[in-house]
């Protein structure tokens, strides 16, 4: 947008910061950011604005365009040669009389790449010019009221382009409803670069003149044109062409007019867009929306199975360990709950599942239903005070992503380290033990068997060592036998709270992958809407500035 501070500067003569060109610009922006989200209709008219403003800032800033505008018979073209001093525009009884837009040029310069950029083909240049008037650009327009559509076409074509309108109004058809509706009062910002004359005034009663005219401007202001200079004349007879000249020659000679019909463009177009966007301040999602929306999405993906599935992993291997070895074996026969849902233990066995799937049942309507739920609630907290265009958009994106739902949830949960694999070391120390209960239950039983047998033999029997009164195989029989219970019992206790806990800090890790993936799907997207908003409302309050 360089290229509008560029020709802002060279329209206004001056090299300092231009408004304009910042109000341009951020009029360009909203559109940008408006894209998608807001009618297409209204952005496509904003950025027609920005577009005709870079096309009429590219030109000469020494020019200034007014157009001459009107009903057939208002006079124009006769207003037209009176303000020349030349007869230029053809008049005549024949209506409608211009067919096609006459453009005339004032000045050294033959404002050739005005009129170009204009379309208008009839072309004069006024060599005998009064200095004041250097640099005007006046167009003689068709019939806005002719039957020929063409001629509205063009009517209303070079009304969006020039810099300034007077409007040439027959005191029978001054207060016509079509060109009120048509032009007028959608051009009620416009009222700096507008002009309105009641021509053929000589041929209204003198008495009611003054009354024609005040009516006039109460039409003007029902319009909301209120201030908007109002001028008597006759093409005819002169009357009030002389004033007529010396307002335009002001207006040329500020050479302001082309600034401020570019700012009347912003000015309305930014107004009705802002009306569309909306000022409000978006909601928030908060702690308790984002987390009943990991709940769902957790409840969806089968946390609660996988964390029962890891407590009862652990304490399976808990058992292994600390239970009796002959039992600890027998365990290894049932399937691992982790297993079975295809996600194992360890490094290795991640490395195998990660490129799969999980076992974890699809999520049913009811889980379904919670996750749309708590979607479209979020959608409502962050869009519920914007217009609808936005709350929309901000409702559209929160479930533009949805459809990767299942496989995003799905990687969430296998590529969690659930810590289902780590081995304390007492579990280490408890096998020990088992182990060597188990071998003083083995060698005390062996050894009371070989003294039955050897009883049984009526053979001499060895001495048999006693320790706190008891022979030494029976104590190591009881004593295998207590400790090995013992620890078996101690361990199972201790090992469904290593579970549970092991559970609780699966479940952590499960949510914290789940609400990457719900912030990824859903909170980025509403986010992204939220930051084109903000952009939107921050741009055009630019723009009206």
């Amino acid at each position: 947008m360089t290229s509008l501070v560029a020709g802002v500067r060279k329209l206004a003569g001056r090299g300092g910061p231009s408004p304009i060109a910042d109000r341009l610009t951020a009029l360009d922006e909203a559109v940008a950011a408006g894209r998608g989200r807001l009618d297409d209709r209204l952005l496509e008219r904003a950025g027609s604005v920005v577009r005709r403003a870079e096309g009429r800032l590219a030109l000469s800033g020494d020019h200034t365009v007014i157009a001459l505008g009107g009903a057939t018979g208002s006079g124009k073209s006769s207003t037209f040669n009176a303000l020349s001093g030349v007869p230029i525009a053809a008049v005549s009884v024949r209506r409608p009389t211009t067919s096609a837009t006459t453009g005339a040029v004032w000045g050294a310069e033959d404002g050739a790449e005005v009129l170009e950029w204009l379309g208008v083909q009839r072309r004069h240049r006024v060599e005998t010019s009064p200095g004041e008037l250097d640099g005007l650009v006046l167009l003689d327009l068709p019939d806005h009221d002719s039957t020929e559509v063409a001629h509205h076409l063009e009517v209303d074509r070079l009304v969006q382009l020039v810099d300034m309108l007077v409007w040439v109004l027959d005191p029978q058809k001054y207060a016509d409803a079509a060109l009120h509706e048509r032009y007028l009062r959608p051009l009620a910002t416009h009222r700096d670069v507008m002009i309105v004359v009641l021509n053929h005034i000589d041929e209204v009663p003198a008495e009611r003149r003054d009354e024609m005219v005040a009516d006039l401007r109460r039409l003007l202001e029902e319009d909301g044109l209120a201030g908007v200079p109002v001028l008597a004349t006759s093409a005819v007879s002169g009357q009030g062409i002389d004033e007529l000249r010396r307002l335009v020659a002001g207006r040329v000679r500020e050479k302001r007019a082309a600034a401020a019909r570019l700012a009347a463009d912003v000015s309305a177009v930014a107004a009705e867009l802002q009306e569309h966007n909306g000022t409000a301040d978006p909601g928030r999602l908060e702690r308790v929306e984002r987390g009943e929306l990991v709940d769902a999405f957790a409840d969806a993906a089968g946390v609660p199975t996988v964390t029962r599935a890891v407590e009862r992993s652990v304490a399976r291997r808990g058992s292994q360990h600390t239970g009796w070895p002959i039992t600890a074996w027998l365990g290894k026969l049932r399937p691992d709950p982790l297993k079975r849902l295809h996600l194992d233990l360890g490094e290795s066995g991640r490395e195998l599942t990660g490129l799969g799937r999980a076992s974890v049942p699809e999520p049913t309507r009811v889980q379904r239903a919670r996750v749309d739920t708590a979607v479209r609630a979020a959608a409502d907290r962050v869009g519920s005070q914007l217009t609808p265009a936005w709350s929309d958009s901000v409702r559209r994106a929160s479930v533009s992503q949805l459809d990767d739902l299942n496989d995003a949830l799905d990687r969430a949960v296998v590529g969690t380290d659930l810590g289902a694999s780590r081995t304390p070391l007492w579990w280490r120390l408890a096998r020990l033990l088992q182990l060597l209960f188990a071998l003083a239950l083995v060698v005390g039983l062996l050894w009371l068997g070989a003294l039955a047998v050897l009883g049984y033999l009526q053979m001499p029997q060895p001495a048999t060592p006693q320790e706190y009164g008891l022979p030494l195989p029976t104590l190591l029989v009881l004593g295998g036998l207590v400790g090995g219970l013992a620890l078996a019992v101690i361990g199972r206790i201790v090992n469904g709270l290593v579970a549970r806990s092991r559970a609780r800090a699966a479940e952590r890790r499960l949510r914290g992958a789940i609400g990457e993936v719900a912030d990824r799907l859903v909170v980025a997207p509403i986010d992204t809407e939220i930051t084109a908003y903000s952009e939107v409302r921050g741009s055009l309050q630019r723009a009206l500035r």
